[in-house]
């Protein structure tokens, strides 16, 4: 098969700049960007490690994100609790729900952008 992986997520905004502002703040995510142990940060890409990802087109009508946004971005962590703090201590709503989390598949929180898209938090079972 010829295509590696994902080589970027493109989505419309009303603010790229102060959306891009804030995934970079709260999140470490975005160009300029470089998770732990994948070297200098990079002007135009983030540097992200390899790991499992999941591609799963759902359903028209699920439920499981706002009806009105077409998609729902999920992000890998490997110190959920710690990031969660960060967040509330931020002012971010963090949503958890037990039922979420498995030991089959890791544990998950949910926050929004400040453009209402849903982005869940997900740290894979050790």
């Amino acid at each position: 098969m010829p295509v590696l992986g994902i080589g970027g997520i493109f989505f419309r905004a009303k603010d790229p700049d102060a959306l891009n502002a804030w995934y970079r703040e709260y999140l470490g995510v975005g160009a300029g960007c470089a998770a732990e142990d994948t070297g200098p940060p990079e002007e135009w890409t983030w540097k992200v490690q390899g790991g499992p990802m999941v591609f799963a087109p759902f359903k028209a009508d699920t439920d499981y994100w706002a009806a009105d946004h077409q998609f729902m971005l999920n992000f890998r962590v490997n110190d959920l609790d710690g990031l969660l703090e960060q967040l509330n201590a931020s002012g971010i709503d963090v949503i958890v729900k037990p039922e979420w989390d498995s030991p089959e598949t890791g544990r998950f929180a949910r926050i929004h952008d400040p453009e209402g898209n849903a982005l869940e938090l997900w740290e894979p079972p050790a």
